[in-house]
């Protein structure tokens, strides 16, 4: 059974969630083997063993995490020349993207970005144009480099007991060329890191002013859920852009998405079109959304939203 590398998302020795969907769908493609870079290892072994890591390359030198995005592609080329893996995977992030990139420049591979499903024969699967066309993609050339979309696995906890390989990578010139000056921890309230999150509720040009965003955040902390917003209500200053969900945004696949007042345009529909089970609330019954949603109310949002939000309160 060939190794699968998964590159592990981890920030200060947390590993983030996208990484257990990776290990998940490593264990069904092959031996999951993950791939550690930066300080940190020791206090998240277990989690890695818990869901199912056999191998893990420890590249624990903090060099590997003074620099922007090279090293890691660097060290994962070493280890596709000296170890053959079956295929590499990455979490579709900014940053993994990127990873994935140079990684095929350098060993010479065909890269699959934003895949929410692979099966066998490393075919990756394709949401695209709205949800409207499911594509099939397979890498013909090298090892397949794989950006899976986070939340697209459910991940599954299958206990391993890891055998750890300790490695290290000489990095050249050109991976030293962005060096790392500061690092600034930005603030985190008790909302779940919205690329992340199970669920997420999103509000649009709709809701009306950045002042009617508290009955999408009240809709949203009633669920223990993430608060998005479209492309028009964060150009309108509504919301910061940090949350905007959409095709040049954050792109999300919880397992329930609830828009509010959102028209459902292409752009916002790029980003969220993967979630499992989708909900829309608009008063305007030919809005594009509904042609995507599981659950639809045609209505007001200013009466529906805190009905809804009181109806969950009412039943914790």
């Amino acid at each position: 059974m060939a190794e699968i590398l998964v590159l592990v998302d981890h920030v200060d020795g947390e590993v983030k969630k996208v990484t257990l969907e990776l290990l998940t769908l490593a264990g069904r493609l092959g031996e999951p083997a993950a791939v550690w870079t930066g300080p940190g290892y020791e206090g998240a072994k277990e989690r890695l063993a818990e869901y199912g890591a056999a191998k893990v390359y420890v590249a624990a030198d903090e060099e590997l995490d003074s620099y922007v995005v090279a090293p890691k592609a660097a060290l994962l080329a070493q280890l596709v020349k000296d170890r053959s893996p079956g295929a590499v995977l990455v979490s579709a992030t900014a940053e993994g993207k990127e990873v994935a990139g140079r990684l095929a420049v350098k060993t010479g591979s065909g890269v699959l970005t934003d895949v929410v499903d692979v099966t066998e024969g490393f075919v990756g699967e394709h949401s695209i144009f709205g949800g409207a066309i499911i594509a099939h993609a397979k890498v013909s050339t090298g090892t397949p480099i794989i950006a899976v979309r986070p939340n697209s696995v459910a991940p599954e906890a299958s206990a391993a007991s890891p055998v750890e390989e300790q490695v290290s990578v000489t990095l050249s010139d050109a991976d030293k060329a962005a060096r790392i000056v500061e690092k600034v921890v930005q603030e985190k309230g008790e909302r779940p890191d919205l690329t992340e999150a199970a669920i997420v509720v999103s509000g649009g040009r709709g809701v009306g002013g950045a002042e009617n965003f508290s009955i999408i955040e009240g809709l949203a902390d009633s669920l223990g859920a993430a608060v998005g917003a479209s492309r028009a209500a964060t150009d309108a200053g509504w919301y910061p852009h940090q949350f905007q969900v959409g095709q040049t945004g954050k792109t999300v696949s919880p397992q329930l998405y609830i828009a509010v007042g959102i028209s459902g345009a292409i752009q916002h529909r790029a980003g969220m079109q993967t979630s499992k089970t989708i909900v829309a609330i608009n008063k305007d019954p030919e809005a594009p959304i509904f042609e995507l949603v599981d659950y639809g109310v045609v209505g007001d949002l200013f009466q529906v939203a805190p009905q809804l939000t009181e109806e969950i309160t009412k039943r914790k």
